[in-house]
């Protein structure tokens, strides 16, 4: 696979361009010249091989040479609720569900929450996205939400099995419960876990709890588990 590079809009000519970090990154660093070809996605299920035209200061003309849909996304629906930790733990929980194959990410404030997912702390989560769907082939990318509090997402509507990551409730203690299902849900709370409070307000809105295992698991620990568990 050649090198890829993410467009911020759709192909719809024989031609386009790279600008921005993408076009400083090809120039720059990797001293790109004309007829040099690489691979270009823009997260709507397509991948376009194109060859360089030419490389300007600020962006680099490039012509499209084939374009293809190719998907390897996973045959199911994974939504991610988590209370995301952090700093570099925030990065790598994005980049490794990105990986994995979720399909989406909603950030939690939950009670006890450390990160704050809002303004530029979800610009970073959305580019983190991209280079980790560089790297890893997806042509469509994780959507990451708009941040909510664990109150209002329990009542939020959505289809398929909606499930609660909780170590000490009852509920589910394998997966194999979820085998047949196209969509599915799952709430991690914060490091300390969701409060009673919170897990009352789920079960009331008919969540189900589920048991990881027994032992506490870290947010990205327990994110992690349930993608590589539930996702091809």
């Amino acid at each position: 696979m050649s090198r890829r590079y993410f467009l911020e809009a759709s192909i719809v000519d024989s031609k386009t361009h790279l600008a921005g970090d993408e076009a400083k990154h090809l120039a720059k660093v990797l001293r790109a010249r004309p007829g040099e070809q690489v691979t270009l996605f823009a997260g709507d299920g397509l991948e376009h091989l194109a060859q360089i035209l030419s490389v300007g200061k600020s962006q680099i003309e490039l012509g499209i040479l084939s374009s293809e849909e190719v998907s390897r996304e996973s045959p199911r629906f994974l939504r991610l609720a988590v209370a995301l930790p952090k700093g570099d733990r925030q990065r790598f929980l994005i980049e490794k569900c990105v990986e994995l194959g979720v399909s989406q990410i909603v950030p939690l404030v939950a009670a006890r929450s450390v990160a704050q997912p809002s303004g530029k702390a979800l610009q970073r989560c959305r580019r983190y996205v991209i280079e980790s769907a560089k790297q890893c082939g997806r042509n469509q990318l994780l959507r990451i939400d708009e941040a909510c509090t664990a109150e209002q997402f329990w009542n939020q509507e959505t289809t398929g099995r909606r499930l609660v990551a909780h170590p000490y409730g009852e509920g589910l203690t394998k997966f194999n419960a979820l085998s047949g299902e196209d969509e599915v849900t799952i709430a991690v709370g914060p490091e300390g876990g969701f409060t009673d409070d919170e897990i009352a307000g789920a079960q009331s809105a008919g969540w189900t709890l589920l048991h990881l295992g027994p032992r506490i698991l870290r947010v990205e620990t327990a994110a992690f588990c349930v993608a590589a568990r539930l996702l091809d």
